[in-house]
């Protein structure tokens, strides 16, 4: 027996007193699906437009290397696939629209068809999609509005973009015989004190209600309403607060709240907002990130927060109520390695909280015993979780370690630094 397998039944052993079948648990985690953003190869550029970003939305650095073509964003996604164990799915934005020789769509006019080579390459890699309308870099948004604008030109225009997005998450699910996760956000908002701040508001619920006019089975397409609290230029107000996305989520039948947790003030965690959510919504979606003072989207690392969040789906039994995608991008190191990290961080959360007590935790709770409770809880956090991940990882073919870093620089001096960009 070797020194990993000495590890892991050591491990398998003292979680084994605590009622805990690792295997078990690591035989779940592998059927639950985590959303890989397909934006942070390319630094969220797309492939329909040379529009800079906005919507508060900035991507800092310029380390070589980062996608510039479908074939090469493609390429980088499968790698990252390689390093990361567990079940995937993609996450796409719309305007990664990828169109045949000589043709092009304007966003209000694209197609299932236009997006063909991403179902392609789930099927290749037996992923699934999900799916977001893209409402930021495009020369329709006016003075930074899109669906509250007051032109009501603007604000057709991205109407007839959601429609088209609602039927292309059909297709989606329709094609890969799994859900999609549709998600609507605009960056819409002031950077000073407005005049009125009701009437964008009004302006954005009509136009959601507009778009989900079109016919779509709620089985297979999930909409989600996703709200922030402000961006960059848009510093004093967002239409699509917390208290509004929140509030249509609620009041439309099958429109699922999405809490990105950088979205939020500092002192708000999302840890604590998943249970109030589950209370009364059958369903949630979460956008996985790292905010450092604001939503800078930095890669999702397996620090507090992360781990806080993870428990709360797991010990209220939401595995299969919570839609987990990860949203951040980082140009300042290796796209890939940073995609594998905060992947691979997010896996390494969920499988933590999976091994704990929670049963035993809550009776602790629930019995006024808290300082057994608190005990118990600091002793947990130096339990061998390393040796099951170690394991876990092993068991999806995946390395572990420090081992899997050196395909991301191998991969860099074979093809990344090779590339030419755009």
């Amino acid at each position: 027996m070797n020194n990993r397998e000495t590890s892991y039944r050591y491990a398998k052993e003292r979680y084994g007193k605590l009622g805990i079948d690792t295997d078990a648990v690591m035989s779940e985690l592998k059927n639950i699906p985590i959303s890989l953003h397909c934006w942070q190869g390319d630094d969220v550029k797309g492939f329909d437009s040379d529009s800079p970003l906005d919507g508060g939305i900035q991507t800092t650095g310029n380390y070589p290397g980062a996608a510039s073509s479908p074939e090469e964003l493609f390429a980088d996604i499968k790698k990252v696939l390689e390093l990361t164990p567990g079940k995937k799915k993609i996450n796409v934005h719309a305007s990664y629209a990828i169109f045949k020789e000589n043709e092009y769509r304007n966003r209000n006019a694209i197609k299932p068809e236009d997006f063909k080579p991403w179902v392609d390459l789930a099927k290749e890699t037996g992923t699934g999609l999900d799916f977001n309308p893209t409402f930021f870099g495009h020369e329709m948004v006016k003075d930074g509005l899109t669906l509250t604008s007051p032109d009501e030109s603007v604000r057709e225009f991205w109407i007839e973009h959601g429609r088209a997005c609602i039927r292309i998450a059909g297709y989606f699910a329709d094609e890969l015989k799994m859900p999609c996760v549709l998600n609507f956000w605009i960056g819409d908002g002031f950077k000073d004190i407005p005049a009125d701040r009701l009437t964008p508001r009004l302006r954005y619920k009509d136009s959601l209600e507009r778009i989900l006019e079109v016919k779509y089975d709620p089985d297979k397409v999930k909409p989600c309403v996703e709200s922030k609290v402000f961006g960059i230029g848009v510093e004093s107000y967002t239409a699509g607060s917390s208290e509004f996305t929140l509030g249509f989520a609620a009041s439309h039948k099958g429109v699922l709240p999405l809490m990105d947790n950088g979205h939020y003030h500092p002192t708000e965690v999302v840890s604590d907002k998943i249970p109030a959510m589950l209370t009364y919504f059958d369903e949630i979606a979460l956008h996985i990130t790292r905010p450092v003072r604001w939503d800078s989207d930095h890669v999702v690392l397996f620090d507090d927060e992360t781990r806080e969040m993870a428990k709360e789906i797991v010990r209220n039994d939401a595995l299969h109520r919570v839609y987990m995608a990860l949203d951040f991008f980082d140009a300042s190191i290796n796209r890939i390695g940073a995609w594998a990290v905060g992947f691979r961080s997010w896996q390494k959360a969920l499988l933590n909280a999976m091994l704990m007590p929670h049963d035993m935790l809550r009776t602790l709770q629930e019995n006024g015993e808290f300082g057994k409770l608190m005990a118990y809880q600091e002793e947990l956090k130096t339990y061998p979780f390393g040796a099951v991940w170690d394991e876990y990882c092993r068991s999806c073919n995946v390395k572990t370690d420090l081992e899997w870093y050196d395909d991301v620089l191998k991969y860099e001096k074979e093809v990344l630094l090779k590339r030419t960009g755009r």
